[in-house]
């Protein structure tokens, strides 16, 4: 019985080597063939040469007026040259290392050349040989490598389509594709493969879009099903009423957006499977305070709770605003980081395995072996993306299944949320606290270097305190410091004695970094001059200015990071980038910071500029690579396709309706849905 998950060796002429090259473009099976798409047309209608222009890829056909010349020019290097009789003209048509041509063109036949026009030696560069009797205008182009040529996939594809065209099904159900009008699977290979007008194509490439986002979103789907339901977790009953007190005694009303996200943390924590959830609010947007609740709810269904953070200044820092807080309610925290004397340290041991502690606050050291806790059930891992996937999964294994919640400062696209994301559950913290002041911010280009000094000593009058961050290079650390001590040695010329300047770089010891972090948020040190290795979520309420150099060679994400250090206290805080870009997307990116302090516009803005190339290319290791939608520019299908795969799974979890049964059978093929039955 054929079956579209056959292998492509079930085809005539396909043997050992054709199977390895098709292999090599990602082709295995039946199904791969026929939905490995061109990438682009080419228009194959014959034009009149009173109607080309210079350089134009155009079709012409003529009759051959003599035996094509073959030149060779070197090892595997040659030149066809055929004469061609085109409208009572003589045309050349070169070929570049394409010597099988020479038997095709044969002296008084009728043929048809695709190439690129030369107006100034009236000749083709040709690229192509073909009937001039066939009925399609137009020729898919593959992409292809050295191991095959287009003309045998294109002879693969028909073959594969000849013999499998009967058992073709749908993956998506009749009824989307009636909704959205959208062309079934037979006639998106048929418009894709062999379209005979550019209106075929463009029906076939719109359903192949929506198809190719629905088949992953209902991989996503499909593995989330089977995750939950093999990875049993607790079932977190918290006392309502006492998870309301601890908001009504907290210091500030809660944003919209943090009481929307606290529900959807809350409603997972009773579910009883393991949560795997993303937290992702701006900087400023008050994430740790919802991670707070929910480590307290925890507390009140009878379990303990930790918070990982990937610094001891930040540990300590989120141990002494949280710790009255929970102290209020009765609750015992306990910090625990790599400055922790032993002595200490087996005291908070014995008391975490007692279970006399609720809440442990620390960096990585909470996952030592030595650490055991009494019955751990609910974890927040803060800026996820600093620690390990090792790292992570040895605090989720710790405890009973705890539930997890991981915690990020960095806006993240829409697209990537969808995709990268797709298996997790996320939640966005999508408002800032009111009374915040937006982080005024200047672009200034490099001539203007005084206007940052005079900038800076007029904050320090004020009592502020100033970060400066010195250029990036990515090829050299060595270049980082480089850049980074000839920076600090300007401030100090310009502000000591009067100021105190201080250095911070990657490749000092952590107790190093600690010392000097600490001693600028104790204003010791006013000026703080830095590589890139500023501690991200380091709360430095006095610290109202950033001056960043050289600031065209950071990205819109990281530019938005480093200003966020500034404007966490009452002072109107602001942000100098000093830059002379070269390029227009670099001008963009400036342009961006200095109209918007909203991060997620800026993550889209980044996204836009970079492109989906850079975002989705090996750059980006773990994220999709789509053949035939784009991301970004098919954003609103990505949307829609996971708005019905989703629903989808959450009216036949099982996919056993029979209207679903192609798309489970195909499902089945890359995922283990037996636990779906």
């Amino acid at each position: 019985m054929l079956k579209l998950s056959d292998s492509v060796e079930t085809l005539s002429g396909v043997g050992a080597k054709r199977v390895t090259a098709l292999n090599s473009l990602g082709i295995f099976t039946i199904n791969d063939l026929l939905f490995y798409f061109p990438f682009r047309y080419d228009d194959l209608k014959v034009k009149s040469l009173a109607e080309v222009t210079d350089q134009e890829k155009i079709t012409l056909k003529g009759t051959v007026i003599a035996a094509p010349i073959l030149n060779r020019f070197g090892p595997n290097k040659n030149r066809l040259i055929v004469r061609l009789l085109v409208e009572h003209q003589v045309v050349i048509v070169t070929f570049f290392n394409q010597p099988w041509l020479k038997d095709r063109f044969i002296p008084d036949t009728v043929v048809a050349v695709f190439g690129k026009w030369d107006q100034r030696r009236r000749g083709l560069t040709g690229m192509k040989f073909f009937s001039p009797k066939g009925d399609n205008d137009l020729a898919g182009i593959y992409s292809v490598n050295k191991n095959i040529r287009q003309s045998t996939l294109i002879k693969l594809v028909k073959l594969a389509f000849e013999k499998y065209q009967s058992v073709i099904g749908n993956l998506v159900p009749i009824d989307i594709r009636q909704r959205y009008r959208l062309l079934d699977d037979r006639e998106i290979i048929t418009g894709m493969h062999f379209p005979k007008t550019a209106a075929e194509v463009k029906a076939a490439h719109r359903s192949a879009v929506f198809r190719e986002f629905f088949v992953f979103e209902c991989r996503m789907q499909a593995m989330r099903q089977k995750e939950r339901q093999g990875n049993q977790g607790l079932s977190l009953k918290y006392q309502l009423a006492a998870v309301q007190d601890f908001i009504h005694e907290l210091p500030f009303e809660l944003t919209q957006a943090q009481k929307r996200v606290v529900n959807e943390i809350a409603a997972d924590m009773k579910r009883p499977y393991q949560m795997n959830r993303l937290l992702q609010g701006d900087v400023g947007s008050g994430k740790t305070i919802v991670a707070a609740i929910a480590l307290f709810s925890a507390v009140t269904a009878g379990y303990q709770a930790a918070l990982m953070v990937p610094t001891e200044i930040l540990a300590t820092q989120h141990f002494e605003k949280l710790q009255p807080l929970f102290a209020k309610m009765n609750v015992v925290t306990t910090l625990l980081t790599g400055a922790t004397t032993n002595k200490n340290r087996r005291k908070i041991d014995e008391n975490l395995v007692q279970g006399r502690v609720n809440i442990l606050i620390g960096t990585h050291a909470l996952i030592q072996e030595s650490v055991h806790f009494k019955n751990l059930g609910f974890v927040v891992i803060d800026e996820q993306h600093r620690f390990g996937v090792n790292q992570r999964k040895a605090l989720r294994e710790k405890g009973l299944h705890p539930d997890v919640l991981m915690m990020t400062a960095t806006p993240i696209p829409r697209t990537l949320a969808i995709t990268t994301y797709g298996e997790m559950d996320v939640s966005t913290i999508d408002q800032l606290p009111s009374g915040r002041k937006p982080i005024k911010t200047y672009w200034l280009k490099n001539n203007q270097d005084q206007q940052a000094f005079a900038f800076v000593r007029r904050q320090l009058v004020q009592h502020n305190q100033a970060f400066v961050i010195s250029p990036l290079i990515e090829e050299s650390e060595t270049m980082d410091l480089k850049n980074a001590e000839l920076l600090y040695e300007r401030y100090r010329e310009a502000f000591a004695p009067e100021y105190e300047v201080a250095l911070l770089h990657g490749q000092m010891s952590n107790d190093d970094k600690n010392t000097v972090m600490a001693a600028f948020a104790k204003n010791e040190v006013q000026i703080l001059v830095a590589t890139t290795v500023v501690e991200v979520g380091v709360d430095v309420p006095n610290a109202n200015t950033m001056i960043i150099y050289d600031a065209d060679r950071f990205g819109l994400s990281q530019l938005h990071q480093l200003r966020g250090r500034v404007g966490r206290g009452q002072q109107q805080a602001y942000c100098l980038l000093v830059a002379q870009p070269k390029n227009e997307v670099a001008v963009a990116r400036l342009q961006a910071m200095t109209e918007t302090n909203d991060g997620f516009v800026l993550s889209e803005k980044d996204l836009e500029l970079r492109g989906p190339g850079d975002v989705f290319g090996q750059k980006q290791s773990g994220l999709p690579d789509f053949q035939i939608g784009d991301p970004v520019a098919d954003f609103n299908v990505l949307q829609v396709a996971q708005t019905e795969a989703q629903q989808i799974f959450v009216d036949d979890p099982s996919l056993s309706k029979a209207e679903h049964q192609t798309l489970r059978t195909f499902l089945k093929t890359t995922i283990d849905l037996k636990r779906l039955d």
